[in-house]
Parts: C-alpha cells; sequence; structure tokens
C-alpha cells in the first residue's frame, strides 16, 4: 500500500470512530485531565496544554501517531531541523530554528554573526551614537509588522527604552497617526522588506522620508536602518551599509520575527529582553525535535485540528484572556492561514480532503459580549483554545485577575457542560469543545515559546495534510492586478470596472 493510500485509509479508520460525547469522554477515564495536560519548562516558568475538553481520547490519539508515520511526520522535521530545501515549490529551506540556535551549523554561525550586528547597532543607538532616540517608526507588512507589534504591545507596557510604532498599512492615515506621536528630531525610521521592493512598505518609506525632510531633518536618509534579506537593494536605495541589517533569504516573512525584523523589539525592550524571547522559543524548539508522537505537544495540538477539520469544522478560534496577548489571533490568522491555506499537495495534485481552517478570534472578557452567543447556542460547531497567563500584568487590585481567569476557566466548561432548558432560547446543548494555553506570566520567554509553538503546530498540521506550508503564491494575484491596475490598458469585469470608475482610478476616457 502506498503512502497516499496509508494515510487515506487511516483518514477513513479517525473518520468512522464513535463520537461520545465530552462528558461520556470524562466519565469514562477519571484521568483524563491529566492524560491529556502536557506541560514545557522554560527558564522563568512553564507552559501547561490543556487538551482534555476536546474529543480526542486513546483511539484517536493512536491512529493520528499512526497517520504522521505514514506522512513520514519524523523525515519531514529532521529535514526541516537540519537546513534542506523543505520549501520544494520555491526550492528552498525554511531556518526560521537556526535564528533560535537549533538548525545547520552554517545557519546556526551565520544567525549569530548577524544577532551580534544587530546587538551592536541596538547599543550603539541607545548608547547616542546617532544622536538623541526616542522614538521609532517601524514600517512594513505582514510578518514584518504583524511580529514586531505583538511582541512590544505585550511586552513594552510597563515602559519602554523607544517608543515604537508599527505602521503597515499603506492607507496613509496609518503613517500619519505615527507622525502625529513622534518628534521627527528624535525619530528613527525602520524599513523591514525582504525584497526592499514591497510597495505598500516602500510607498510609506518615502513618505517616512518626505515627513523628515519637510521637518527640518538635514538627512533623511541617515535616520533609517533597513532589515532585508536584499542588503544591496537597501545600500543602492539610500540607506549606509552600517545601518542594514540583513536576514538570510531562508527565513520566511511570517517566520521573521526572531532576525533582523526583531530590530524594533530590541529597540523597545533591550537586547537582553530579545535573547530571552529568543531562548524562550529555544525551548520549544528543544521540544518539538526530541519528543515523539503524542508525546510531542505541538504534534498532540494537530490531531486535535485534524480530527475537527475531519469533522467539518470550518473555523477555529482563538481567545486571549490576556490585555497583553490582544494581538495574537491576528498574528495567529497570518502563520496558519497563508502557512496551510493551500489546495494541492507537495506533489501538486488536489487535496482530498479539507486544509487549514479559518483561524479568528479575540480578547476575554469582551469577546464574551461580542461572539459567545454563537459559540454556545448557535449552529456552527467549532474548537476554540483559551490562552491565559497565572501572573497578572497590572498592579491594581488582585480581583481584576480573579475575575479573568474565572471567566476563562467557566467559559470552557459552560463550552462543554452546557444546560439543558424547556425552553429552547434558553437551552445550552454543549458538548462543544476547547483547549487551554495556560503560562504562568506572559514575559519575553514565555511569548517567544507561545509563538515557536504555534509554528510548530502549523508544521505539524502541514505535513498530517502533506502540504508544504512555507510558500504562498495565494497573496500574489491580487497583488498583480492592483499593479494591472496602475498601469492601465487592462480590461476587468463589469463590476471592476465599474468600481475604478466610481472611485476616478479608471483610465477610460
Amino acid at each position: 500500500m502506498s503512502m497516499n493510500e496509508t494515510a487515506a485509509a487511516l483518514r477513513a479508520q479517525l473518520a468512522a470512530l464513535p463520537r461520545p460525547a465530552l462528558a461520556e469522554l470524562f466519565a469514562a477515564d477519571p484521568d483524563r485531565a491529566a492524560t491529556l495536560t502536557g506541560t514545557v519548562a522554560l527558564a522563568d516558568g512553564a507552559m501547561r496544554f490543556d487538551w482534555s475538553k476536546t474529543h480526542l481520547d486513546a483511539a484517536h490519539v493512536a491512529l493520528f501517531e499512526q497517520l504522521a508515520e505514514a506522512m513520514g511526520f519524523a523525515t519531514r522535521r529532521a529535514a526541516l531541523l537540519a537546513g534542506e530545501r523543505v520549501n520544494t515549490t520555491e526550492n528552498r529551506a525554511a531556518e526560521h530554528t537556526a535564528q533560535r540556535g537549533l538548525g545547520s551549523a552554517a545557519a546556526v554561525d551565520e544567525a549569530r554573526a548577524l544577532h551580534a550586528r544587530m546587538a551592536g547597532l541596538v547599543g550603539a543607538i541607545h548608547g547616542g551614537a546617532l544622536g538623541e532616540v526616542k522614538h521609532l517608526i517601524h514600517i512594513g507588512i505582514g510578518g514584518s509588522a504583524l511580529g514586531p507589534a505583538l511582541a512590544i504591545d505585550a511586552l513594552a507596557r510597563d515602559g519602554a527604552l523607544c517608543d515604537v510604532h508599527v505602521v503597515s498599512n499603506i492607507d496613509g492615515c496609518a503613517l500619519e497617526a505615527a507622525f502625529a506621536a513622534c518628534d521627527p528630531a528624535t525619530t528613527l525610521v525602520a524599513v523591514a522588506s525582504k525584497t526592499f521592493t514591497t510597495i505598500e512598505t516602500m510607498t510609506n518609506a518615502l513618505s517616512a522620508l518626505d515627513w523628515l525632510r519637510e521637518s527640518g531633518v538635514a538627512d533623511p536618509y541617515g535616520r533609517v536602518v533597513a532589515l532585508t534579506a536584499a542588503p544591496d537593494k537597501a545600500v543602492e536605495w539610500g540607506v549606509d551599509e552600517t545601518r542594514v541589517l540583513p536576514f538570510p533569504e531562508s527565513v520566511g516573512g511570517r517566520y521573521s520575527l526572531w532576525s533582523s525584523i526583531g530590530f524594533p523589539v530590541a529597540m523597545a525592550l533591550g537586547w537582553e529582553a530579545f535573547a530571552e524571547f529568543l531562548d524562550g522559543a529555544a525551548s520549544i524548539d528543544a521540544h518539538f525535535a526530541e519528543a515523539d508522537g503524542a508525546a510531542n505537544l505541538c504534534l498532540r495540538a494537530a490531531f486535535a485540528d485534524q480530527l475537527y477539520a475531519m469533522r467539518g469544522c470550518q473555523t477555529r478560534a482563538c481567545f486571549a484572556y490576556d490585555e497583553r496577548l490582544r494581538l495574537l489571533p491576528s498574528y495567529l490568522q497570518q502563520l496558519e492561514m497563508e502557512s496551510n491555506g493551500k489546495r494541492v499537495d507537495v506533489a501538486g495534485a488536489a487535496l482530498g480532503h479539507p486544509s487549514a481552517p479559518i483561524t479568528w478570534g479575540g480578547v476575554g472578557t469582551d469577546a464574551q459580549h461580542a461572539v459567545f452567543q454563537l459559540l454556545h447556542q448557535g449552529t456552527v460547531e467549532l474548537p476554540v483554545d483559551f490562552i491565559a497567563a497565572i501572573e497578572p500584568g497590572d498592579a491594581l487590585d488582585p480581583a481584576h485577575h480573579r475575575i479573568l481567569l474565572m471567566n476563562c476557566f467557566a467559559q470552557g466548561a459552560a463550552l462543554m457542560a452546557g444546560r439543558a432548558a424547556a425552553d429552547g432560547a434558553r437551552d445550552y446543548p454543549g458538548n462543544r469543545p476547547s483547549a487551554t494555553i495556560l503560562l504562568d506570566a506572559v514575559t519575553p520567554a514565555s511569548l517567544g515559546a507561545l509563538i515557536a509553538f504555534h509554528e510548530h503546530r502549523t508544521f505539524a498540521n502541514a505535513v498530517l495534510l502533506g502540504i508544504n506550508p512555507f510558500d504562498q503564491f495565494g497573496v500574489e494575484l491580487g497583488k498583480e492586478m492592483a499593479k494591472a491596475i496602475e498601469q492601465g490598458g487592462i480590461a476587468f469585469d463589469p463590476s471592476t470596472e465599474a468600481l475604478l470608475a466610481a472611485s476616478g482610478l479608471s483610465q477610460k476616457t
């Protein structure tokens, strides 16, 4: 039997398994909570993962372990971590773990050298080498913006060494808001673009230079730091090579936070905190590399993800019960949907099963008063992840954090238990799945670990699906059409033509 035939047979067996309710699963196994809970130790605490309120049971886990073996999980994991060309469509490696110290010797050495270069520049700026620097406008898009924005918002709330404003949107309102908050005389601009050609980023960068120039800065280019995998293009654009921080071509955009794209994080928090961030991710890397089967918590998470995909769930929700993690759902949207939103396998053949679900979410307790009505009583059923921290991030009355955590845990319990009522409007069906990730505290190390866990979870899902998670050609077509509109001379469908005309963009006379 071929690998594809074996995998198809295992998926069929998984689909045919009985579907007991969550309450029945707990009743049948008094140790269920302990069995389906795992912990990863970090330098400054731990991360606890609880999948007991999902419908995974021993039969599912056993078959998923066989599916992982049939899909070559161990081989693909080894290839990823060895720096082999796992991105087959673009013929390149995916070496983000090398930025955290795990990869080929050459890639790890290169990462250390580039980190040392970045640490030197960060230290020099903090030391006054470029004059007084109070503000940094970080310009990027996609992973070049989502990662820094998440890390800074989560970790710099108690005060930052440098006031950082992350700008990604080509809408000028975003850039103007950053200008309004910054003094041009004490502002640096970081331009983050892998190719140094991204139209949104480079357009925003030129406008930032104009703002500096018009505000009396004599040498605007002297206030720019470039973060790129194309350093020659940055120098050609006008950035002095001493302020160009390269990163390898093998580090994809949505995995680039660990590279020089993390420059604004180091500017805000200091190099020591950024190093702790890397070390936290490295703790998860070590677990992912060494643990096998369901003991590998990243792979176990993928088992649950695949179970609900097989059951027809088209979305997965993530709710951070911590204000500091409010940007995590947006970060995970790109990580998971850009990686695994595919319709063909690694060989280019059409998938015969669902790929990535829609990732969405919000912040508790806000979300409870917005979307939880549907989660508890709607006709759409979907798995939910809850993420929380034991230690509060505020110095107010401890009642704030107690109420926050009580609500987080109560929502998972309520989704599972439900409550019957004769009045249908007040009836809760229950048996709705959730998982919980509980941090000891939100620190640079735990945030690094949380992000790295989701990276490896995404990769594990890709292996079980048989797809390549490292390309993203789906983002190209719309950009090509936008360029076609700019160039003119190309006809579109009647709807688009009407919109172009109504907005004044049509070039027809």
